[in-house]
């Protein structure tokens, strides 16, 4: 085999892998996600006190389904 084909076949076998893991570890990092929800309520309590608010249950409660609405809008707009 010549060099230009060696360097051709290695660097479109470059290009697919970076591609394919993207993809990969995007899907990955989307499904952990979903399983594993960043928000709960110690997380917006602190997020509420740093601005200067006093947190409420009733306020956790709405900030609560209002972020679990906003993930599940999310996740089904990119589905």
């Amino acid at each position: 085999m010549s060099t230009g084909i060696v360097i051709l076949i290695a660097s479109a076998c470059l290009i697919l892998g970076t591609v394919a893991g993207f993809f990969i570890a995007r899907r990955n990092f989307m499904s952990y996600m979903e399983k594993n929800p960043q928000l709960n309520e110690d997380v917006i309590m602190n997020m509420m006190s740093q601005m200067g608010q006093k947190p409420s249950k009733k306020k956790m409660n709405q900030m609560m389904s209002n972020m679990q609405k906003a993930q599940k809008q999310a996740i089904k707009g990119k589905k």
